[in-house]
């Protein structure tokens, strides 16, 4: 394939910018999208946003405590999203690949530095999400306090149903979280044990990037986590959002 030349130059504000386009090296990758529940059109993933130790019975149970002074997130690509159930693959480079069912917020409009008694008008749906997490380098990157990427950063581990739209769900007060494996469940939380609220969260990220539609936001899972195995079945639920069930692949070859 030919490339073209481009000759660079710098307008009158300093900035420099390409005289000519350049053929691209490969085709541009393709950005996935997550269907409506109703199936009335199709969610655009800009950025996924996850929360960590957001309920703390899990927080806990992975020897760690809740920090109440401000929430902390960590990041996954659009390309590690899963939309929708069917067949999981099995992480590879993991002997402890762990499920963390999650309620996702899904932004349809632009906010910097929200005050929180605005930050709900951001949103335009939730849907039910899994943050697939290989435990075992989680842990080894605790241990000598190194980034959790390649423990979270997962391909396929941003697990997420379709979406409902924020008028067509009440909201979290009242409901419940739980996941199942092979039927027996092994999460289950009221969403009122979230430390940090829908809200909250949305105000505190937005200190930090300019939100924008198409950002997700992984609210945090309760206590119950634990290993997947080849030939698993989960069904991961919210109440009032459409539910997840997918079957866990087998060990990557």
């Amino acid at each position: 394939m030919q490339v073209k030349t481009a000759a660079i130059s710098c307008n009158k504000d300093g900035a420099m910018a390409l005289e000519t386009a350049l053929a691209p090296l490969f085709p541009f990758p393709q950005l996935p999208a997550i269907p409506l529940v109703d199936g009335s059109g199709l969610f655009p993933v800009r950025r996924i946003f996850c929360v960590g130790r957001n309920y703390a019975a899990h927080a806990a149970e992975m020897g760690d405590e809740v920090d109440r002074e401000a929430p902390f997130y960590f990041t996954k690509s659009v390309f590690a999203l899963h939309p929708g159930g069917g067949m999981l693959p099995y992480a590879c480079g993991t002997g402890d690949y762990h499920h963390e069912v999650e309620l996702v917020v899904a932004l349809g409009r632009a906010g910097f530095r929200v005050p929180v008694a605005q930050a709900g008008a951001l949103v335009c749906g939730h849907a039910v999400g899994l943050d697939m997490t290989r435990r075992d380098l989680q842990a080894l990157a605790k241990d000598r306090r190194r980034p959790w990427d390649v423990a979270k950063d997962v391909e396929h581990s941003a697990v997420i149903g379709p979406i409902t739209p924020a008028g067509d769900w009440a909201g979290p007060e009242n409901r419940r979280i739980s996941l199942s494996v092979n039927g027996v469940v092994r999460q289950a939380a009221p969403l009122s044990d979230m430390v940090w609220s829908i809200p909250e969260l949305i105000a505190d990220l937005s200190r930090y990037y300019h939100l924008q539609p198409g950002d997700l936001i992984y609210t945090g899972t309760p206590a119950g986590v634990g290993a997947v195995q080849p030939g698993d079945r989960l069904r991961a639920e919210v109440e009032g959002l459409e539910p997840l069930e997918l079957v866990i692949g087998p060990l990557p070859e």
